[in-house]
């Protein structure tokens, strides 16, 4: 009975053990998933098998784990144009090794929590867009044996702490912003944080360690480090340093006047006595002594002046607080500061003057999940349609806030006759609202005309004439602004109709994208926002001009034939006019039944572009240019012979005008 007792309790013990060692430390995984939830813009979804819900990390894309998986000793995601901020609680990843971020597009600062990371080899920040200063606590870092942090916008001082690093064998701090000397010795007030313990810094030889070294392109002033003149003199030229060997910046870019030299007559061991001191002070004319006092006077104004004046454009800014994560106390926040300048050709709207125009918000034409669509007249104005967001004021976060800015300056620059005109937006605190104002299109979307509306009224005369307005339109998108803007679900429904049936493209569905990216939703949303699903299979295509033309060629099938893209019981339009497309006597099988007249040419041509927009070799496809081209050139939108002899088309024509 005893022996079978212990063998439970070994086996109980066992399988504890074993479900221990097989967790992974949920702290970790919630640090990776703020530092996802910091990035605002991934162009080529490096982040998008992230899953928050995951309790393993490390098959995510960048990760790699100790051998047992049960800690990140590993981010690596460089050149993948990530843009946003270094989360703080990166610094949470205390078994991480490497943290290589290089040639991204990362803004704001170098968080000091960076300094906790006690295992840390290398820190690879180069090639980004950083602006602040280098902290301190980075002098914690140990273990560290690289540092880079090349090619940003860092400033200040090198933090003496730096020094204190025994095995930093190779740091690249060049093309920054960076002032003051270049530093050889540690400093003795800080002691780096190694094994769980500061410890004394003395003895350090600092910099003289290093083997590899960059400090170009910088206003380090002072001269170089005896123990560093072997390194090349390309490591620290367009500089402030007093070296006439090596290229230094102009004075005038070095604050307008050369670094202080020292002189070899003075001997700063024997300073003057102190009578003679005072000899000199008394010794000074009074019209000398004004000029000092009226110059200091000066300065100092205008000192006063310039304090004033960017105080005052700060203020012009509106300041938000960016969650980095939610808690009810303001210690997991920071405060960023959100450039006004990005939006100051685009009109604001206030809500009061929305909600008049929109008749106390009453007068609603759509509605999704995500937002509510409302119709209003401006006072002496156009009519307008309001599009307001459906997401709480705690889910927004100031990344999308960032996010929120950079796509209404985005949508503002539009200017064309077949794409749809942002006239402005509204973003107030209390109540809290985000809201875009576009002009209003009165026939409402091509979808609803084709599919819920009387096909007959379309004639072919009208729908070739909006298939050449969406061509132009899409060429304008593509090839006239730079860079191109694409629509990120190209459909029927993204076509709004004027009064004339002109056809106009309204991006309504990448605001998918901005709140997608709410705590909410972010773990279980995945990367759907910023994929565009398209028609001819089940798996998502990244947001491009490929992939709009191949959504044109989707579109045209849809109004020629007046089917849409997909059904239930047809499965796939593309997949069922493929039958069709190539072989000229059945080729009119994807007319729409309710056209009695339309155009064989004009069908050929059609059906020639699809093909080439649809092709499944994408260096096939053509351009949205060479497909406008084509449609302008080859179709003919004048009255066909065999509209004389009918009533009903003559009907149809005056329809269509």
């Amino acid at each position: 009975m005893t022996l079978h007792t212990s063998f439970l309790l070994l086996c109980l013990i066992s399988g504890i053990i074993f479900v221990k060692c097989d967790s992974f430390p949920s702290h970790e995984v919630g640090a990776l998933t703020t530092f996802k939830e910091a990035i605002y813009e991934d162009p080529v979804l490096v982040l998008s098998n992230w899953n928050a819900l995951d309790p393993n990390p490390c098959d995510w894309y960048g990760i790699s784990c100790t051998d047992a998986r049960d800690h990140v000793v590993k981010l690596n995601i460089s050149g993948s144009s990530l843009k946003g901020f270094l989360a703080q609680e990166l610094g949470q990843l205390t078994f991480m090794q490497e943290l290589i971020l290089h040639g991204n597009k990362l803004i704001g600062i170098l968080p000091k929590e960076l300094g906790m990371l006690k295992s840390l080899q290398v820190l690879d920040l180069g090639m980004n867009q950083l602006s602040s200063h280098i902290p301190p606590e980075i002098g914690r870092l140990a273990n560290v044996v690289k540092i880079n942090l090349q090619s940003n916008g860092l400033t200040g001082k090198i933090p003496p702490e730096l020094c204190n690093l025994r095995y930093l064998q190779e740091l690249r701090l060049d093309r920054n912003k960076l002032q003051g000397t270049v530093p050889a010795a540690g400093n003795s007030d800080f002691s780096p944080y190694i094994n769980g313990k500061y410890g004394a810094s003395r003895n350090l030889t600092g910099f003289c360690r290093l083997k590899v070294a960059n400090f170009s392109n910088n206003f380090f002033v002072g001269s170089i480090p005896k123990c560093l003149e072997d390194l090349p003199r390309s490591s620290f030229q367009g500089n402030c340093l007093q070296q006439k060997d090596s290229k230094q910046r102009p004075t005038i870019q070095c604050g307008g006047a050369p670094p202080a030299k020292s002189h070899p007559g003075a001997n700063l061991k024997h300073p003057p006595a102190k009578g003679a001191s005072k000899h000199q002070r008394a010794s000074k004319p009074v019209w000398l002594l004004a000029l000092e006092i009226a110059t200091g006077t000066m300065v100092g104004s205008l000192f006063l002046v310039a304090i004033l004046t960017a105080l005052q454009k700060c203020n012009s800014k509106s300041s938000i607080i960016i969650p980095w994560k939610k808690s009810a106390s303001g210690k997991d926040h920071m405060t960023v500061c959100i450039d006004s300048e990005n939006l100051k050709d685009v009109v604001r709207y206030s809500r009061q003057d929305l909600e008049v125009a929109c008749e106390d918000f009453s007068n609603i034409i759509g509605s999704s999940p995500d937002s509510v669509v409302y119709k209003g007249t401006m006072k002496g104005g156009p009519e307008i349609a309001v599009i307001s967001f459906c997401i709480k004021e705690e889910h927004w976060t100031g990344y999308l806030e960032l996010y929120f800015q950079r796509e209404v300056a985005d949508l503002a620059r539009l200017n064309h006759e077949n794409a749809g005109k942002l006239l402005g937006y509204c973003r107030e605190s209390t109540p809290f609202t985000r809201m875009l104002v576009f002009e209003y299109a009165s026939n409402g979307t091509l979808y609803e005309h084709l599919h819920y509306g009387e096909g007959c009224q379309f004639s072919w005369t009208r729908r070739m004439k909006i298939a050449i307005g969406i061509a132009r339109g899409l060429k304008y998108l593509h090839t006239e602004l730079e860079p191109p803007f694409t629509i990120s679900e190209l459909n029927s429904s993204a076509i709004y109709l004027t009064e004339d049936f002109s056809p106009k493209l309204v991006d309504f569905e990448c605001w998918k994208t901005i709140l997608a990216r709410s705590e909410k939703n972010s773990a279980a949303i995945g990367n759907q926002g910023a994929l565009c699903v398209l028609p001819n299979s089940l798996q998502a295509r990244h947001l491009d001009v490929q992939g709009n033309v191949y959504a044109f060629g989707v579109l045209l099938l849809e109004i020629i034939s007046g089917r849409p893209p997909y059904c239930k019981d047809k499965g796939f339009l593309v997949e069922w006019a493929k039958n069709y497309l190539e072989l000229p006597e059945v080729m009119s099988y994807v007319v729409d039944p309710e056209l009695k007249h339309f155009k064989n040419e004009d069908l050929k041509v059609i059906c020639e572009v699809v093909n080439l927009c649809i092709h499944p070799d994408s260096s096939k496809q053509l351009s949205m240019k060479e497909v406008c081209t084509i449609l302008e050139s080859r179709i003919d939108s004048s009255v066909p012979v065999d509209f004389k002899t009918s009533s009903l088309a003559w009907a149809e024509l005056a329809l269509s005008s």
